[in-house]
């Protein structure tokens, strides 16, 4: 598995983009694509409907030396051995959390994002330890509904401003990626532009040999 820093590419399992298809062949496609990071994102599930997926899904990326994140469940995280999680300002913050010790289980190694939606929450995720920060979202997007968009000025402030491995997020699309590039990100979270394309590999693919051929 490369180093936190090196990764370019975050993809979704998210339960609001299934359209009756197996989460589990998603999560290796996403794989095969080239994801780097994959999270599995379940905002409606009970916690032991998540559990029980993450189990399914652990094999995979493991195999493929990709990250499985668990959205809003540390617990179920470290319990099914998954390198990451990932919390919202809500669950984190807002639910009195002041650095990410405070919600890793004991003597775990478990990485944890942050997500952050202007400049002082992310100095905020930094000062709590945040071992990545999610920047958005960039453009307005049906995955945070309500959620107005942050702009392309974001990206710009946390290229240089943020001292860790970040990722820009929301409504990011082949035709949007150029500007976020362009505006400094090196690192993208795709949702539905990947898990609505009619090839969920290649669309994987065709982001990821994007992010590679972009200036650093």
């Amino acid at each position: 598995m490369k180093p936190l820093d090196h990764c370019l590419l975050y993809g979704f399992v998210d339960s609001a983009y299934f359209d009756g298809r197996d989460p589990v062949e998603l999560c290796r496609q996403l794989c095969d694509g080239g994801a780097d990071l994959v999270q599995l994102r379940a905002k409606d599930w009970a916690s032991g409907e998540v559990l029980r997926l993450a189990k399914r899904l652990i094999p995979v990326t493991a195999d493929a030396g990709v990250r499985l994140v668990i959205n809003d469940h540390p617990e179920i995280a470290a319990e099914v051995v998954a390198p990451a999680a990932h919390l919202g300002q809500e669950d984190f913050f807002d639910a009195g959390h002041r650095h990410v010790d405070e919600v890793k289980p004991g003597g775990s190694t478990l990485e944890l994002g942050l997500s952050t939606h202007a400049p002082e929450q992310a100095r905020r995720a930094c000062e709590a330890g945040a071992d990545y920060v999610a920047i958005g979202p960039v453009f307005a997007t049906p995955t945070k509904p309500g959620r107005p968009a942050v702009t392309l000025d974001y990206v710009r402030w946390a290229a240089a401003n943020i001292d860790r491995p970040w990722f820009a997020i929301g409504g990011i699309t082949l035709e949007t990626l150029d500007d976020v590039l362009a505006a400094g990100a090196q690192r993208v979270c795709v949702v539905s532009a990947i898990l609505r394309a009619p090839d969920v590999t290649g669309a994987c693919r065709q982001f990821k040999e994007r992010l590679l051929c972009a200036p650093r």
